[in-house]
């Protein structure tokens, strides 16, 4: 039996039976309700000086009148009630059943891998709340099932160019076209893309399982700024582009951090300033206090990123220019690694919106515990 017939007949069954109880009860317990008031009523006759005749007659009128009455108007109310409790079972019930059929159906499409269908939220009960929570169930499978499509497809194209290189190389060499020191060179430079790609892939996957290593420990914030710094100058100069350090007057706590992952977030970071920001422009990089962490940013003059995409800008393998190669746009998880690597360090990565333009990078770190 479906289960809107199952609800519909249990709910009519619960007010039969509730109706039958009424009936049994009224007609056990109003008779001698009603004896009570007509007795107070005889004794008020006597009182008054009528006979003891008139009041016996009064009384047995009375109750005979009660009862018959009483049982015409349940016999009539009887049917109308069961009316009206058939019409409200059969509106829950079929509320209820249609929940459960679009559950059911909804759940078949998922099974499917259907991620599409959204279940209509009516009203503000557990119902409601149940169709709200498939919808957002099937918005993460959704999202899920579309970073997996992506991700197949960016691996692909991302080992395409590297395997056509090596083709291409091999089919030089084979035809004597290039000398075999120099076609060597090529093989070995395509194999370490291709190397850097998958332990990319690798880190990216780990950073997301929460399975990375790290090493924490108290490390003064300034330090490693400074090294990034240095680290990173002579690339920014050569480029024609200024790179600063601002550094608070007072020195901070030391912050608890993995200094290998700290100095991994900020290659990120400033290898995405540069590569943005044009000659003539500036990029900073900046330490200051916030609350009980440090936060660093890192502030570049370049074009900036549109409103539309700055939800997507930590998604991996995400670019504003899906058409850049790796060799000028990066493998396109560097933020990923960064934001996972950030969170998994106690602290919160965002973009800001520089109010002279460009993009700037932050990131929080806790200070450590004395």
């Amino acid at each position: 039996m479906k289960l809107f017939y199952r609800l519909f007949f249990s709910h009519l069954l619960v007010v039969l039976i509730a109706e039958a109880a009424v009936y049994v009860l009224v007609e056990f317990f109003a008779p001698r309700f009603f004896a009570e008031h007509v007795a107070r009523m005889v004794h008020m006759v006597q009182m008054m000086g009528m006979g003891p005749m008139m009041s016996e007659s009064l009384r047995v009128d009375l109750e005979n009148g009660l009862s018959a009455t009483l049982t015409s108007a349940l016999w009539v109310s009887l049917p109308l009630s069961a009316l009206i409790a058939a019409g409200t079972a059969y509106a829950v019930s079929r509320r209820l059943a249609r929940t459960a059929n679009l559950l059911a159906a909804g759940s078949r499409r998922m099974a499917s891998g259907d991620y599409r269908l959204r279940l209509p939220v009516e009203g503000r009960d557990e119902l409601a709340e149940l169709a709200g929570h498939f919808n957002d169930l099937a918005a993460a499978l959704e999202r899920v099932e579309q970073s997996r499509v992506e991700l197949i497809g960016n691996v692909a194209h991302e080992l395409r160019t590297p395997l056509a290189a090596l083709q291409g190389y091999a089919e030089a060499a084979a035809d004597g076209v290039m000398p075999p020191e120099a076609v060597a060179r090529a093989i070995n430079r395509e194999v370490a893309a291709m190397r850097r790609l998958v332990e990319d892939l690798s880190l990216v996957s780990r950073v997301e399982a929460g399975a990375v290593e790290l090493e924490l420990a108290a490390h003064d914030a300034g330090e490693l700024l400074r090294a990034a710094f240095a680290r990173f100058e002579s690339a920014f100069a050569s480029k024609g582009v200024r790179l600063r350090l601002e550094l608070p007057e007072a020195r901070l706590p030391p912050v608890r951090a993995d200094a290998g992952r700290v100095e991994q977030v900020l290659a990120n970071l400033l290898a995405n300033a540069l590569r943005h920001t044009p000659a003539g422009g500036e990029a900073v990089l900046r330490l200051e206090p916030h609350g009980a962490f440090a936060r660093v940013c890192v502030r570049d003059t370049g074009p900036g990123i549109p409103e539309a995409y700055r939800q997507r800008v930590f998604e991996r393998f995400f670019r504003l220019d899906a058409a850049r190669s790796r060799g000028s746009g990066g493998s396109g998880v560097g933020l990923t690694v960064s934001k996972g690597l950030v969170e998994a360090m106690g602290g919160q990565i965002e973009l800001r919106s520089p109010p002279r333009g460009g993009a700037e990078f932050c990131f929080t770190l806790p200070f450590a515990k004395a």
